[in-house]
């Protein structure tokens, strides 16, 4: 609590009181640009008022009030102005200037602040976004889930009406059997009873008749007096209803159940922290103009390496792994994976053809079409090969597992038609594009398809000589037709980290560099760089263009970026 004036020893120092109008407490701060001492209440009142709340406030030393605290005890760790460092309680003390510490701490506090903008709240909003995904797919699942449920109940029920129909039918048949049997009987006791009014009949005539001589009474009466018995018959056995003894666990069983697998959750995926791309010199300020990208495109493509591929005679795709390996196919069916040196570790006999028929997952599975069985099938490190998805009377004939979400994008035909679909990582299908806005066939044969950074499906479709692009809604967003050629016949088409769009043009011999928009860039390889009939392509982790070819069995690595 600051003292009045009144209050102030006999013994102090000269000691600064508050200059705010009449207030007389002993000045514990100092306003910089109002030249102004004050006490600790006038402080708050200054920085709370809307004109003066900017303004520079210094803390004043409460020893020596005319003094600043401007430097640092290192051993106390309190801060004194420089008159209280002479004092015996801190001789032999070091001392920090506290402007120094300011700069050092504000430096690094604009490091957290640019972690924080770079890497934290992106990485922290990609995690988001990866659970909005995970809502959607979960609300798919479980909307599938409840659709199996009802479509199982109204099975049932349809049996359940069909054995009480046909259990109706059978007391039907039964009702009507006794009905027969009783109506008989009735019959048989009706024509006795005719019987007998017809032997009474004669009974009367024979006592009527005065006639004695030629009565028929007279001559044998016990033939005429014989009755015939009463027809015996049966009575009817009626049928008995045994109810069905179940209860509503029975039909719970039949009905079938949900679970939750007992496996253990897989934790979501954090992104490294790249500690290059976020240190900051503390002393130098950073323009928008000063900061350049890690990459960009080189002013010549140098050739890396060359290697054979054994195991096929030509290169029509590549796909790549995060190992650096790669899977090569040629259009006969064989699928070989090779090392960065051209050696073959695995070989399996498919039956795709020239296109982009095979991709490698994030976990290192190899996923490719199956068009004979219109199946897609899996292949996981451990080389086992299991059916992963059926495309009923589609055929697949192109595929890419996307590095974004993991979701699977299929290129599909059949007579007439064709279109891309969306498989998520559960193997359901939440996505099929076919058609613009206006009805129009968007695809005619997607036999090549990628996915860029932002999302865009990227498909080559020769058939119609264009690069088709949609955005992940799959609304189109353009289609690249050439640069001035009068054909264009696209073939293997992939992006790279800057969103690059590279297609091989097997008309012109040629490999279009296009940016994410479609803006053609450049012929980044043309005959003069020995290329002839390119048919595949890829980018690896260190940016390096991978570069397969019709007629040979080789593969190219080439620079283009630095």
């Amino acid at each position: 609590m600051a003292l009045s004036k009144s209050q102030i020893p006999d013994t102090a120092q000269h000691l600064l009181v508050c200059g705010i109008n009449s207030c007389e407490k002993i000045c514990q701060f100092y306003c910089n640009p109002c030249h102004q001492p004050m006490c600790e209440q006038c402080r708050d009142k200054h920085q709370k008022s809307p004109e003066t709340k900017n303004h520079e406030v210094v803390e004043k030393c409460r020893d020596h009030p005319n003094k600043d605290l401007d430097i640092l005890c290192d051993q106390c760790s309190v801060r004194l102005c420089s008159k209280c460092s002479t004092m015996p309680v801190h001789k032999g003390h070091s001392f920090t200037d506290l402007e120094k510490i300011y700069t050092e701490k504000s430096a690094a506090c604009r490091q957290e602040i640019q972690r924080i903008q770079t890497y934290f709240i992106p990485t922290t909003k990609d995690l988001q976004s990866e659970i909005k995904i995970d809502a959607t797919e979960i609300k798919t699942i479980m909307d599938d889930i409840r659709s199996s449920m009802k479509d199982e109940g109204k099975c049932l029920k349809t049996l359940v009406d069909e054995v009480t129909s046909d259990n109706l039918e059978k007391v039907n048949k039964m009702e009507e059997s006794l009905r027969e049997m009783l109506q008989s009987q009735n019959k048989t006791y009706q024509d006795y009873i005719s019987y007998l009014m017809d032997l009474l009949e004669k009974f009367r005539g024979y006592l009527s008749s005065s006639q004695l001589k030629n009565n028929p009474i007279i001559f044998s009466l016990t033939e005429h007096l014989k009755i015939k018995p009463i027809p015996e018959t049966t009575k009817p056995v009626s049928p008995v209803f045994t109810a069905g003894r179940y209860s509503k666990g029975d039909v719970a069983k039949l009905l079938g159940r949900i679970t939750v697998p007992d496996t253990k959750p897989e934790n979501r995926k954090i992104k490294p922290m790249d500690t290059a791309s976020t240190q900051l010199k503390p002393t130098v300020k950073q323009n928008k103009s000063d900061v350049k990208p890690t990459l960009s495109l080189s002013s010549s493509v140098t050739k890396v390496r060359k290697y054979t591929v054994s195991g096929v005679d030509r290169v029509y795709h590549l796909s790549l792994g995060k190992s650096g390996r790669l899977w090569v196919s040629d259009k006969d069916g064989n699928l070989v994976q090779t090392d960065l040196q051209g050696n073959q570790l695995h070989k399996i006999q498919t039956n795709g053809k020239d296109e982009g028929y095979h991709t490698v997952t994030q976990t290192e599975d190899l996923i490719y079409t199956d068009r004979n069985n219109k199946v897609i099938n899996r292949k996981t490190p451990d080389n086992t090969i299991t059916e992963l998805i059926k495309t009923r009377d589609w055929t697949p004939i192109s595929i890419h597992s996307s590095h974004i979400n993991r979701d699977i994008l299929v290129g599909m035909v059949k007579p007439g038609e064709a279109k891309v679909t969306r498989y998520i990582k559960t193997r359901r299908e939440i996505q099929n594009i076919h058609s613009h806005n206006e009805g129009q066939a968007m695809f005619s044969g997607p036999h090549y398809i990628t996915e860029n950074t932002n999302g865009d499906v990227c498909v080559s479709d020769w058939k119609k000589e264009a690069v088709v692009v949609v955005n992940k809604s799959g609304k189109h967003r353009f289609s690249y037709t050439g640069q001035g050629l009068s054909k264009f016949y696209p073939k293997g088409v992939c992006t790279d980290h800057l969103g690059h769009i590279l297609v091989c043009d097997h008309h012109s011999d040629t490999v279009h560099l296009l940016d994410q928009d479609g803006q053609f860039l450049c012929l980044l390889l043309t005959q003069q760089q020995g290329i002839k009939y390119p048919r595949s392509l890829c980018v690896d982790d260190e940016s390096n263009l991978i570069v397969g070819q019709r007629d040979t069995n080789t593969v190219t690595v080439y620079k283009y970026l630095q």
